[in-house]
């Protein structure tokens, strides 16, 4: 990532990178954090765009994902506020529609992007693509998997505080990325690694489309890996 930024900034052109949340992507952007820092990466011509946000929480809920990406990476860096994206979580429902449609609009306007990260949920999904999702869709409101919603529980202080809905990136938007890196760690995370990777392509396990992108690859830790053949 860190050479590819430094190459299109040489070349006078901007690097557009696709983000995740959760605590998966974490020590990654520790790391882009000291490259800046350390080894003087700059990130002055990167636009970002991230993958989701939980409808009705307002930017400064310490849960929504505008702060997690601020608190987490962006704070850290020198990228221009301008140059980041997220879906708004606070968009009336009669703007749905149309809020989605302008963040497609955008993504295409800024050249697409070139390198998506993902993690993958318990559902086996990528963004919020819950089980359902069709492989051609796009940017959209979801309703929130009962197991997405238990494993946010713990942030919330309870299920019941944790939304119901959420905007999320589409399948399709995703599969559109140059490059995708999917990662993740622990043995909790094991057996939807196996169905991603091994199992049948099926819209009940929206990563396992990655399995028919030309340029994606799944960085696992050994429990993540362990029900691997």
């Amino acid at each position: 990532m860190a050479a590819l930024i430094r190459d299109r900034t040489t070349a006078g052109r901007t690097t557009v990178l696709g983000l995740a949340t959760g605590g998966t992507p974490i020590p990654l952007y520790q790391e882009l954090i000291r490259l800046h820092r350390e080894e003087g990466l700059s990130f002055a011509n990167v636009v970002t765009f991230n993958l989701d946000e939980y409808l009705g929480l307002p930017k400064d809920h310490p849960e929504s994902y505008w702060s997690f990406m601020h608190h987490n990476l962006f704070n850290h860096l020198d990228l221009p506020p301008q140059n980041i994206h997220l879906p708004e979580g606070m968009v009336a429902e009669s703007e749905i529609p149309a809020h989605c449609a302008a963040y497609e609009a955008a993504i295409r306007n800024a050249g697409g992007i070139d390198f998506q990260i993902l993690g993958i949920g318990r559902t086996g999904h990528i963004g919020f693509n819950e089980p359902g999702s069709p492989k051609e869709s796009r940017t959209r409101r979801i309703h929130l998997d009962p197991v997405t919603r238990q494993d946010a529980a713990p942030a919330f202080g309870g299920l019941e505080n944790v939304p119901t809905h959420a905007i999320t990136m589409g399948c399709g938007t995703i599969l559109e990325a140059r490059k995708i890196a999917l990662m993740a760690w622990g043995s909790k995370k094991a057996d939807i690694v196996r169905e991603a990777i091994s199992g049948p392509i099926t819209d009940q396990v929206s990563a396992s489309f990655l399995q028919e992108h030309p340029d994606a690859t799944f960085y696992l830790d050994k429990e993540a890996a362990s029900a691997l053949g």
